[in-house]
């Protein structure tokens, strides 16, 4: 039991329901409206820094393209990424775009090229910075920045603790604002790592039958390190 609880495992896997939009609201309807067929563009760069949740929503647009049956390749860029012509992929989505070698960078823009030629799929980048300032070939830079580009805004103290709250209230389980204060000033401040923590709190809360304070969090917390 001891291990089941401070093992904080990952939250379920990242979907368009679980992504907290927060300042994302018009980002997540645009492409929502993608893959509904109500937008016409089908090429979006997305960027922003570690923790903004640009990773989670490549991984949920995946996720539900999967359930569409649409023919989706994901590519997770590092130095042994390649890249083919896709021609059969109804949707081709590249996180961490900066990670390509300059072969790959190659293969990216050839690949650009066959989409916008072929006029079917749907192309979504994600990077840690915008379009310009990326360290990339001059070519594809370019490319990049032809279609729909959003910067993911990293929610704010304020949006992470009504997610926190919200989250709790699904689960039954009353977290006061002070718990929530707690968990962001000694916790990995990322929401997947967060949530994951609420989940291990209501349960080691029920097996000793106590109620989530901040003592209750810094004994698991403790016990867990």
């Amino acid at each position: 039991m001891k291990q089941l609880l401070l093992d904080i495992a990952p939250p379920a896997q990242p979907t368009l329901a679980n992504f907290v939009p927060g300042r994302n609201t018009e980002l997540l309807q645009t492409v929502s409206n993608i893959l509904v067929g109500r937008e016409d563009e089908r090429f979006v760069y997305l960027w922003g820094g570690l923790g903004c949740g640009r990773s989670h929503l490549l991984r949920g647009v995946a996720g539900a393209c999967a359930r569409n049956k649409l023919n989706t390749a994901f590519f997770a860029c590092d130095e042994n990424t390649h890249f083919v012509d896709g021609s059969e992929a109804d949707c081709v989505i590249v996180d961490d775009v900066d990670r390509l070698d300059a072969e790959a960078q190659i293969g990216m823009f050839n690949l650009y090229n066959h989409i916008r030629d072929e006029g079917r799929a749907f192309l979504l980048v994600s990077g840690p910075a915008a379009p310009a300032q990326l360290k990339l070939r001059e070519d594809l830079v370019t490319r990049l920045g032809w279609g729909l580009v959003y910067q993911v805004h990293e929610l704010t103290d304020e949006e992470k603790m009504e997610a926190m709250k919200s989250h709790a209230i699904s689960r039954g389980l009353d977290l006061s604002q002070e718990v929530c204060e707690y968990l962001l000033r000694h916790e990995r401040r990322d929401l997947p790592s967060l949530m994951a923590t609420l989940d291990a709190l209501d349960s080691y809360s029920l097996a000793n039958q106590r109620k989530v304070t901040v003592p209750l969090v810094r004994e698991l917390l403790q016990a867990a390190s």
